[in-house]
């Protein structure tokens, strides 16, 4: 006779669907027997525990890594939980393939003799065991939402558990993801970071290799871009000069004033005008939230051409004034 292995049984362990499928050869046997007596007087072939024995082998126990079976757990021992799935082994549940989150208790997880979804994760051993997964679906299903989220540009909230050379490692819904320090808003001391819950925007989410890569700066930025608009005055930092114009930093997001919207008279020098790290008020000329770029200007806060050239410090101590002022006339004039 065919024995069940003790992964699966032994003693007077819960029985399982091994057990009806015992049964129900029996029956079947038993019908067979008595159909075939009926039918004919001559003596039949007995059916030899040989035979019964290869019936039992010739059943369905054909499980694959990666297919998705029923199963119930019977047994927790300190390693997991054995899980009967109707195969003539047990199947066996890590306690690290419980669940994506930490597990303290594992019947919270897989209460005994209650049916649920497992994922198959090993081929068959020799006593025909295999080790099955939650953990393992439930990553599938984050990887699924994640790629939605990406698609849609939204953010999603990251806690950050380590910090290396190149940036933080945060644990997004289970999954090990990773911000390059290029990409965060605090970009000196990352060990402070460790702990703190952030919000980020997916850079790239590659299922197959495992590889998920955020972006704290620009989720940043499109908050702060979704708080500006056309028109509006704006404080902000000189942070570059180019020949075509100035960077202005406006709290996380990056616009350029443009060479030609500084005054309404010529700008021979930039220098003679503007230093690094000179604060400065600008108004919001053009914003592209698709591609992420503001264009600044100054010269509306102008009364006439040259004036922001002549006396800067003027203009932007009255440019709320002069600002609302032109608004006013603007609102005013009447429609061509």
């Amino acid at each position: 006779m065919r024995r069940f292995h003790r992964s699966s049984w032994h003693g007077d362990r819960r029985r399982s669907a091994s057990d009806f499928n015992f049964i129900l050869i029996l029956f079947f046997v038993l019908i067979t027997m008595n159909s075939n007596s009926s039918r004919s007087q001559k003596a039949q072939p007995s059916f030899s525990a040989e035979d019964f024995a290869k019936a039992l082998e010739q059943q369905d126990y054909d499980f694959r890594k990666g297919q998705k079976v029923r199963g119930k757990a019977f047994e927790y021992v300190s390693e997991g939980a054995y899980i009967d799935i109707g195969g003539k082994s047990a199947a066996f549940l890590p306690l690290a393939e419980a669940s994506v989150k930490p597990v303290s208790n594992l019947a919270e997880i897989v209460p005994i003799d209650e049916e649920r979804d497992f994922l198959i994760v090993s081929e068959p051993n020799d006593e025909g065991q295999v080790k099955v997964s939650i953990r393992q679906m439930e990553l599938r299903k984050v990887w699924e939402h994640l790629a939605q989220v990406q698609e849609n540009n939204e953010s999603v909230p990251v806690r950050v558990i380590g910090v290396n050379k190149g940036g933080v490692t945060v644990n997004v819904e289970g999954l090990r993801g990773f911000i390059p320090r290029s990409h965060l808003s605090e970009r000196g001391n990352l060990e402070q970071l460790i702990g703190q819950n952030l919000s980020a925007t997916i850079l790239e989410a590659d299922r197959d290799r495992n590889k998920l890569v955020l972006s704290q700066r620009l989720q940043a930025r499109a908050k702060r871009m979704g708080q500006l608009v056309v028109g509006q005055l704006v404080e902000g930092e000189v942070v570059g000069l180019k020949p075509f114009g100035v960077f202005v930093d406006l709290n996380g997001v990056t616009g350029l004033l443009h060479i030609n919207q500084i005054s309404q008279k010529y700008v021979a020098s930039l220098q003679t005008v503007f230093q690094v790290g000179q604060p400065i008020k600008v108004v919001i000329a053009e914003l592209d939230e698709w591609k992420g770029r503001i264009s600044l200007t100054t010269k509306v806060l102008e009364n006439y051409p040259g004036e922001i050239l002549e006396k800067m410090d003027e203009v932007m101590a009255t440019a709320e004034e002069r600002r609302s002022a032109k608004s006013e006339t603007e609102t005013a004039a009447p429609s061509t």
